[in-house]
């Protein structure tokens, strides 16, 4: 039973940020955000077509800023969030009195900012062309709202509530994370509860989950080697796992836990030989995880023993048939460069695809084998 070959597309600038179109469930799409300093950066609509095995795209530009996270709304196919890099230019007059000189300085910073947008009305419809192939008549998101508060810092990324109506989401931003209720087709957006990261030392979230289990009225958060739960009815913290991992995750390790006991993990994976930036359960079978790492590969794993299906296998009538167990189910190398986010389609549960810095994206699917022993 031979299994198809990967496809690969590549992006014209380098990219780190990937997400599926969470409200698509028919066709296959991913969203891709590039990370350029010099030109206009894009979001490339990426459609597989799984029957002829190809790749159809489209092209928005995202004249913000360089993307470092993107997210899709679960309700509404065309509305995203992003997080984005954007440099801010100040001047001022300094008075060298009493010379009676004075100097003009121009400075520069970098801000990272969030935003929601709609992608134009058409883009479904377009001609696959990038913007490049159409410059009389570019593609452009529209800006539908900030979700930039400066009293609260830059923002690393922003979550959305999962199997929400998509008027909810979370942003996290140095040390605090922000509720935001989204109003009139998400045109406004306002706070309603904040939490706050306390503790010695400049204390900032680098990335977070909203889970989507106990009604979607928890949040995990990473800082450092901290990992945190926190209960969004009161914004309190509820759990706290301190040094999950090495120094700034050195150990490329990948480790299970149960939050209702954090003293140690329930399983640890240590297959990469580099950091490790993105695990992703599979949405319908959780037993199927996704790990991609800097050491340019990207591993599917069968974690039976920690999965929802744990011993649903063993009680078969069967009985000659030999239970699975946990392994590493295969490991792609198509990339050459760091792998930073991975993603599992949320229309087809066996189809997954993995992003490098260099802009190569790859789609694979889940070995044969193994989708049908899952599911006979």
């Amino acid at each position: 039973m031979e299994d198809d070959a990967p496809v690969i597309y590549g992006l014209e600038f380098q990219a780190r940020a990937l997400t599926a179109q969470t409200a698509e469930t028919d066709a296959i799409r991913f969203l891709v955000g590039t990370q350029s300093l010099k030109f206009d950066n894009q979001i490339h609509i990426i459609d597989f077509d799984d029957e002829n095995n190809i790749i159809n795209k489209n092209v928005l530009l995202h004249q913000a800023g360089e993307i470092w996270h993107i997210g899709a709304s679960p309700a509404d196919k065309a509305v995203l969030t992003t997080c984005y890099n954007k440099s801010e230019s100040y001047c001022f007059l300094l008075s060298l009195a009493p010379l009676s000189a004075s100097l003009f300085i121009i400075d520069s910073r970098v801000v990272s900012c969030a935003a929601v947008w709609r992608m134009p009305s058409d883009w479904e419809t377009g001609s696959h062309e990038s913007p490049d192939d159409t410059a009389h008549n570019p593609q452009i998101l529209e800006l539908l709202c900030h979700l930039d508060d400066s009293a609260h810092g830059n923002a690393a990324c922003v979550l959305w509530e999962p199997m929400g109506d998509g008027k909810r989401v979370i942003s996290l931003a140095d040390n605090h994370a922000l509720l935001w209720d989204l109003q009139e087709s998400s045109t406004q957006a306002t706070v309603s509860s904040t939490a706050t990261l306390e503790g010695k030392g400049q204390l900032k979230f680098t990335s977070g989950k909203w889970s989507p289990h106990h009604n979607c009225s928890q949040l995990a958060t990473a800082n450092d080697t901290a990992i945190r739960g926190w209960d969004l009815r009161t914004m309190s913290q509820i759990y706290c796992i301190e040094n999950a991992h090495g120094q700034l995750v050195h150990d490329c390790k990948v480790k299970f836990w149960d939050v209702r006991n954090v003293q140690e993990p329930v399983k640890t994976l240590e297959e990469h030989s580099h950091w490790v930036w993105s695990v992703r359960y599979n949405h319908s079978h959780d037993q199927l995880v996704l790990t991609a790492s800097s050491d340019s590969r990207l591993i599917l794993s069968n974690m039976v023993s920690i999965s929802s299906d744990e011993g649903e296998d063993n009680h078969q009538d069967d009985k000659a048939k030999e239970p699975l167990k946990d392994s590493v189910v295969s490991t792609y190398e198509e990339h050459e460069d760091s792998v930073y986010a991975a993603e599992w389609s949320s229309a087809d549960p066996w189809l997954f695809a993995s992003l490098s810095y260099d802009g190569r994206l790859v789609i694979n699917r889940v070995p044969r084998a193994l989708k049908y022993r899952i599911l006979l």
